[in-house]
């Protein structure tokens, strides 16, 4: 806890001035008539036990509404609140359990609800603590009988949090070097009792009236509209803002700063805000274009209104993930909400706008319809991120979301792929649990099964199941199983045939009553199915296994993890003699399919709308690399991304020969789709990068050579410039950062002519954004460049220029130049705490940086902790970015030493497993396919 003493012209929320301000404002919760007792807190070390054993709340009282005044002093960098809480007593008891973490609490008082205008002293709560639960226990004199409401009043303070959780102070510098202080919010998922003492679990949900102090050059912002300012003695203003509707504690978001905004309202008369400090109040804009539009869309779509008056979208300086939901008031990173003309790349355009849609599509899924535990938190956001699909691409189809959502699932598959990967649907009771189950899984994964259920059902009748769901629950708390009972249920009278089941128009889907039991085979097991396919004449054999990389069928354990693994896969597949696409539940581990007609071909998993893998057996492959050198055409461009991907996956499984997979890839200098050029070259890119790590020179360098003699075309006709489509300039950034990398002379000459004239003409000259990551990575190895982008990335005012400057700073071959940039992202002043995770991981992507950004983190683990919650998404990212490209025994043995030594401090985070299997399954891959892949090469230049 933290324990301070506060000066009292600090301590506003104080009785003294309470009662002196009654006749202002008697309503306000800063101003109700309440008696408050004197320090009261029992901490049960001192003989008294607490009353509650259990990590998850007791249901006998309930919230029913919060009134919360707060007031940050930006000054002494502390925060004093008041809250009354109007509760209900559903079971006799004396006890009322919440949660508190790190609060002073000075007072806490039960008034009876009807007795709120008496002058009758309220009855002093005996507060006890249980700080390894992060709760307290107020207990009242006499058994509170059930059925019965009351009023809880609280008196706390408490220092404004230095990380990003909680209510915590972030930082700026103006254009003069002048430093400013905000104070802020971010909650999920159990950081509220931080902030103010709550029943912190989404299924209490209930109404808040917030009320904020502050001073005169300030505003103050929450989830609803400011309904009254009123003007106190000392010239501090108080903000009322409206009640809220019904819901969870996480959501509840407030912000005191000196911010700019523009504003809008959408069709449906939503007022709607993008603030950020006052000097990148021009990159405002395009959000709020980018906000009105998805806003408006979602609210058709889902066929519910946005049910505020008004939606803030803020870019808080310092903030851990991309952005929070917090209802009517997002918070984002300002990465993830300013966009700059001059300096935001076609990719930055698209992560804008999908982390809007994003935060958007929570508004209805998660905040009006809130997972009932946080066991399914992929309820809120497995849908966000596959609403980002749905919602971009029909508000802006030139971003060509589609063929980025290809990656998402292919993130999932590399991590589902691993036995260390979890169910969608898992148990989780402790924070630091609960904040792991934020993660690839939870949000790739959940988005994929979706998009395969979408495909399954049709979208017409995909949509009508969702629109039931968030009808139907409602400002309620929903489960898994909730989810599907509504897809089920979405079929009128005229769909009905005989035996009661739901078909759609086509009757392709079959038993819709039956998708509750198909869909838990993919959220209650983890992993992805492998779908084996043989040609026997016309008849398909099909057999279903666990897909699993880096074990291999001959290891002892294989039977092992293969056991009692099965799902119903909704299959999908075209032949030669038809672009029909068929359909079929594999439901069995084997099953056989009669095709018609002569058929050359097949293709499962058309466009990879179904979550799975597939490997075609006997000559199966042999045949589509034939088709493809004939004529690639023949398959749509997802379809050929989806088959290199397949290919490489069944490698690392022991499925495929190397050869085969990189025979697959020979077509691709005829290849027109930028996606599947890129996807092809990613994995050359990434064996190029495993080889140099290695210093596996011979092999290094033949890959080079293939690499620049087999794209030389493609890579000269690029143009360095912002042309084209989103598509075309996304491979643009992409190839000339590779061919650079791989010190491609014409690159290097002309990338260091325009780092030159930048620099020249004092960085005020606009190089195209789509390359200035790759201008600025050639400029950083020279010492007059690196040392002229670092003072340049002090003085921007652009954070999408800041990520590219900074990852070519950590592109730099000079360890002391790296070590340098570690320091300076510990102390958090040129570079941000923020960003110190993504740093230390592009440092070790670096080969002359993985050992030094390794070592870093071994020594300074209790360091990171202080900054950083243990389960964070910085501390996860931090541990993967640093060790997850090892591949030999003695950088195993190494990793393993480490996790060991944690013991308390993070042994029992779950990405240790991930790494160390992900170290393994690189050492197994090394091990089988280094010579295949030097021979291929040899025989291939």
């Amino acid at each position: 806890m933290h324990a301070f003493a506060m000066a009292s012209h600090c301590r506003i929320c104080s009785l003294v001035l309470v009662l002196q301000l009654l006749h202002i404002y008697s309503l306000g919760i800063c101003g109700f008539k309440h008696q408050t007792g004197k320090d009261n807190v029992t901490s049960p070390t001192n003989g008294k036990l607490f009353p509650w054993n259990k990590m998850r709340l007791p249901d006998m009282v309930v919230p029913i509404q919060y009134d919360l005044c707060v007031h940050p002093n930006l000054t002494t960098v502390h925060f004093t609140g008041l809250e009354r809480i109007e509760i209900f007593v559903r079971e006799n008891t004396r006890f009322i359990i919440l949660h508190s973490k790190g609060l002073e609490i000075t007072s806490a008082v039960l008034l009876p609800k009807d007795d709120l205008g008496s002058s009758k002293p309220g009855k002093q709560l005996q507060v006890l603590e249980h700080p390894a639960h992060e709760q307290i226990a107020l207990q009242a004199p006499e058994v509170l009988t059930a059925g019965q409401r009351f009023l809880v009043v609280i008196e706390f303070h408490a220092r404004l949090a230095d990380g990003f959780d909680g209510f915590y102070k972030s930082t700026y510098k103006t254009r003069d070097g002048e430093t400013r202080i905000i104070a802020t919010t971010d909650f999920e998922p159990t950081s509220a009792r931080m902030a103010f003492p709550c029943f912190d679990e989404p299924s209490f949900k209930a109404n808040f009236a917030i009320t904020i102090r502050r001073e005169r050059k300030h505003i103050a912002l929450s989830n609803m509209p400011k309904i009254k300012t009123i003007e106190l003695e000392g010239g501090l203003l108080e903000d009322h803002f409206d009640v809220t509707v019904k819901m969870s504690t996480y959501l509840v978001a407030y912000i005191v700063c000196d911010f700019k905004s523009v504003q809008a309202t959408t069709s449906s008369g939503i007022k709607v805000s993008i603030y950020a400090s006052p000097d990148k109040w021009s990159q405002t804009h395009y959000a709020l274009e980018a906000a009105v539009k998805l806003l408006e869309f979602y609210e058709k779509y889902f066929d519910i209104s946005f049910p505020l008056p008004k939606l803030d979208l803020v870019a808080i300086p310092d903030f851990q993930s991309g952005a929070m939901e917090n209802w009517g008031l997002i918070t984002y990173r300002e990465t993830s909400l300013l966009y700059d003309p001059k300096t935001s790349s076609a990719f930055d355009k698209l992560w804008v706008t999908k982390v809007i849609g994003h935060e958007l599509a929570h508004q209805w899924f998660g905040n009006l319809v809130t997972m009932e535990w946080w066991n399914d938190i992929w309820l809120n956001e497995g849908f966000a991120r596959f609403m980002e699909l749905v919602s971009v691409s029909a508000t802006y189809s030139e971003l060509q979301i589609e063929d980025y959502f290809l990656n998402v699932c292919f993130g999932a598959i590399a991590r589902d792929s691993l036995n260390s990967s979890h169910p969608i649907s898992n148990p989780a009771e402790t924070p630091t649990q609960i904040k792991e189950m934020f993660d690839t899984v939870s949000y790739d994964k959940g988005a994929c099964i979706l998009k395969m259920l979408q495909d399954f059902l049709s979208e017409a009748v995909f949509q009508k199941g969702i629109i039931h769901y968030l009808k139907k629950y409602s400002y309620r708390n929903a489960k898994n199983n909730d989810l599907w009972n509504s897809m089920a249920n979405t079929c009128s009278e005229s769909h009905f045939s005989s035996g009661n089941f739901c078909y759609t128009a086509s009757s392709r889907t079959g038993k819709l009553t039956e998708i509750e039991e198909m869909m838990n085979t993919w959220t209650f097991q983890k992993g992805i199915p492998l779908v084996l396919v043989k040609f026997e004449g016309n008849t398909l054999r099909l057999r279903q296994e666990r897909f699993l990389k880096g074990v291999f069928e001959e290891d002892p354990e294989w039977a092992n993890l293969q056991s009692r693994y099965f799902w119903h896969i909704p299959l999908t597949y075209i032949t030669s003699s038809s672009n029909t696409v068929h359909r079929h539940i594999l439901k069995t581990k084997t099953d056989t399919l009669e095709l018609e007609g002569e058929v050359a071909w097949v293709k499962f998993n058309v466009d990879m709308n179904g979550y799975y893998t597939v490997h075609y057996e006997g000559n199966g492959w042999d045949n589509i690399i034939k088709l493809l050198d004939q004529n690639h055409t023949l398959f749509s461009h997802k379809d050929r991304v989806n088959l290199i991907h397949n290919a490489f996956q069944l490698v690392s499984a022991g499925r495929l020969s190397l050869d085969t997979a990189l025979d697959l890839t020979r077509y691709l200098r005829h290849e027109s789709s930028n996606v599947v050029l890129l996807q092809g070259l990613g994995y050359l890119e990434m064996f190029y990068h495993m080889m140099e790590r290695r210093n596996i020179s011979d092999v290094t360098e033949n890959l080079k050579r293939y690499i620049l003699q087999h794209f030389k075309l493609v890579i000269d006709r690029q143009m360095w410039s912002d042309e084209g489509s989103v598509s075309d300039r996304m491979l643009r950034s992409d190839l000339l950062g590779l061919a650079c990398d791989l010190q491609y002379p014409p690159c290097i000459q002309k990338a260091d002519k325009l780092f030159s004239k930048w620099m020249g003409s004092g960085g005020t000259l606009n190089l195209p954004a789509d390359v200035l990551k790759t201008v600025y990575s050639v400029g950083a190895q020279t010492i007059a460049g690196w040392n002229y982008l670092l003072k340049q990335y002090s003085l921007s005012m652009s954070g999408a220029e800041k990520n590219k400057i900074l990852y070519a700073l950590t592109t730099s071959r000079d360890s002391e130049k790296l070590t340098k940039l570690i320091e300076l992202g510990m102390e958090g002043e040129v570079i941000k705490t923020q960003d110190l995770a993504a740093l230390l991981h592009a440092i070790a992507r670096n080969p002359e940086g993985q050992g030094l950004a390794w070592n870093f983190v071994r020594k300074n683990w209790n360091k990171l902790l202080k900054k950083f919650e243990l389960a964070s998404f910085s501390i996860r990212t931090i541990i993967v970015g640093t060790t997850s490209r090892f591949s030999s025994k003695d950088k195993l043995e190494e990793v393993k030493h480490f996790f060991r030594s944690l013991k308390d401090q993070g042994s029992q985070l779950k990405i240790t497993e991930v790494v160390l299997e992900t170290i393994t399954k690189n050492i197994r891959w090394l091990k089988r396919n280094l010579n295949s892949l030097r021979n291929w090469l040899l025989n291939n230049l």
